[in-house]
């Protein structure tokens, strides 16, 4: 196990980093081009059914099911190409590793992201952003379910987290208490779709792009009330029933 750090941020990657949003747009184009409409239709409709039963996204699961059929198409192979290569480094949003270069002069950063564990661990190496936290990555399924282990492999005092997804926030915030501060940074289509519902508890804090946290400093930071105080040990916070 680490020593224990004073703070440690956890941030998220897709659409609070890089413009994953544009990814998917990317794909839909190059999926356009090569299969016609109704393939690319077919392509999302078992990306969807396989994010609703495992719960992350998947694109090269969702390429394995999509290539029955299709195996002598000669699009196939070089779709395939096309996702392993993708220059996710043109993603990055402006700004996101100058911010990560600055929170590393307040803590230790951490990448928390959600997701399969062949291409999301690929896509945060190619985009640099593995690089800049020197090789801190975590990568889960459903990461509100993994605090026990996010606090065995970073242990902090203070933990600030930020996702472009509210309702997970929220829900980080309910199991780490006082030990959390939130970040909601109001980018992609998690966030548009979030701006009806009402988020409860809200988060500490709302920014509008990532690079906002490039002039943070500590007093900034809206820790709540009854924090402890950097460099007290955390407390030992259990992970929520998966059921």
């Amino acid at each position: 196990m680490s020593n224990t750090a004073s703070l440690v941020f956890l941030l998220d990657v897709d659409n609070t980093l890089l413009d994953n949003d544009g990814f998917a747009a990317a794909l839909t184009a190059r999926l356009d081009r090569d299969f016609g409409a109704m393939e690319r239709e077919r392509y999302w409709s078992i990306y969807n059914k396989l994010r609703d039963t495992q719960g992350y996204a998947d694109y090269l699961g969702a390429l394995q099911q999509f290539r029955l059929g299709h195996e002598y198409h000669p699009a196939l192979m070089p779709l395939a190409s096309y996702l392993l290569e993708y220059p996710f480094a043109d993603l990055l949003y402006p700004g996101a590793l100058e911010t990560l270069a600055h929170l590393r002069t307040l803590g230790s950063t951490v990448i928390l992201s959600d997701g399969d564990i062949v291409f999301q661990p690929r896509k945060i190496l190619r985009s640099g952003i593995s690089q800049a936290v020197d090789g801190r990555v975590l990568v889960y399924v459903h990461k509100e379910r993994m605090t026990e282990a996010i606090q065995r492999a970073y242990p902090a005092a203070h933990y600030v987290m930020v996702d472009d997804k509210p309702h997970l926030l929220a829900a980080m915030k309910r199991i780490f208490g006082a030990h959390l501060t939130t970040i909601f940074v109001r980018q992609g289509h998690y966030a548009r779709d979030a701006e009806s519902l009402v988020i409860d508890p809200a988060p500490d804090r709302t920014i509008a792009h990532i690079s906002e946290l490039g002039s943070l400093t500590l007093s900034d930071l809206p820790l709540a009330q009854g924090t402890a105080p950097i460099g007290i040990e955390p407390a030992s916070v259990a992970a929520p029933d998966p059921s």
